[in-house]
């Protein structure tokens, strides 16, 4: 029985896959699927960048304005509704069109990853969170380069809840997290699928990352950030660490000018820009549409994606 087509269109952020996905899905008879940690909560547009209504253009959309605020999204939940959005959309007929920038929730979801949850981890994971209250974040890094250097090596030491995950995954299983991780890597799509990753320069790609910022904050950035503080949304919670909102949150809270601010947006979505690149380019299965490629003609380049995407489906039939 062959598997069932999934598309996938990603790329670095403000590269253009917004505007790419509508058009492509009305070609194709799809629905999209959004693959952003942020645009699943709602009251938060501006910051995320969320397609509004009128862009939509009539083409359903998944997993957008699904969350409020305070509540905690990971990508365990991300895979649970991303697997029965796509059952929802081959149901009636259409192509499942995953469509964002968070390259890990797209690995889960495409080769259905195995996050083994274990009840018993609760114990391990708060003496753990304590050990890193008590004695550094620098100090429970070191104590995973003893076990899993791998995992060290791959984890920001100030990424607390990922050395933490890490380390229970050992005190659970005996086994490194890395190798887990790399074994998960291999396993085999349940779809069939194109994985296209849309690209252009570095130094147009920074430009159009500074001309977004300017522009949400044209839009009223620092009143949705206003608006979510008086909602009580405070710096730990998991919604308040995207991009353009613990910045704003810094200056709204006098530790910064509103300058300052948006001068560190630019720079941390910059290099979060350079972080997704470097993870699509690990991923298997990828196909790199470079827009220089196509004389920078975003007409061409959809041309030529529809194309695939059809040439995929006639091999279905």
């Amino acid at each position: 029985m062959a598997k069932p087509p999934v598309v996938i269109l990603t790329g670095p952020t403000a590269v253009g896959k917004t505007a790419l996905s509508i058009r492509l899905a009305k070609a194709c008879n799809g629905e999209i699927i959004s693959a952003d940690s942020m645009q699943v909560y709602r009251h938060m547009d501006i910051g995320s960048a969320k397609i509004t209504p009128q862009e939509m253009e009539g083409i359903p959309h998944h997993l957008i304005d699904i969350l409020d605020p305070d509540q905690e999204f990971n990508v365990t939940l991300f895979q649970q509704l991303g697997k029965a959005a796509i059952n929802d959309i081959h149901s009636r007929g259409k192509l499942p069109i995953i469509a964002g920038g968070t390259g890990f929730y797209i690995q889960a979801l495409l080769y259905d990853i195995d996050f083994k949850e274990n009840p018993e981890g609760e114990g391990i994971r708060r003496e753990l969170d304590a050990l890193a209250q008590e004695k550094g974040a620098q100090y429970l890094h070191q104590i995973l380069a003893q076990v899993d250097p791998e995992s060290a090596a791959a984890i920001h030491c100030n990424n607390v809840k990922r050395v933490i995950r890490a380390l229970e995954y050992f005190r659970q299983t005996g086994e490194k997290i890395s190798l887990h991780n790399e074994q998960e890597r291999k396993r085999p799509s349940p779809y069939t699928f194109r994985y296209f990753v849309i690209n252009t320069p570095r130094e147009r790609l920074y430009q159009q990352i500074d001309s977004r910022v300017d522009q949400m904050v044209e839009q009223g950035l620092v009143e949705e950030v206003r608006r979510l503080k008086e909602m009580g949304c405070r710096r730990g919670m998991t919604s308040m660490q995207g991009l353009g909102y613990k910045e704003i949150l810094d200056y709204l809270d006098g530790d910064c000018t509103l300058e300052e601010a948006i001068a560190i947006l630019k720079r941390d979505t910059r290099h979060f820009a350079k972080r997704q690149i470097t993870w699509f380019k690990r991923e298997r299965d990828v196909e790199w549409l470079n827009l220089p490629d196509f004389d920078d003609d975003r007409e061409r380049l959809l041309e030529s994606i529809i194309t695939m995407v059809r040439d995929m489906e006639k091999k279905l039939e």
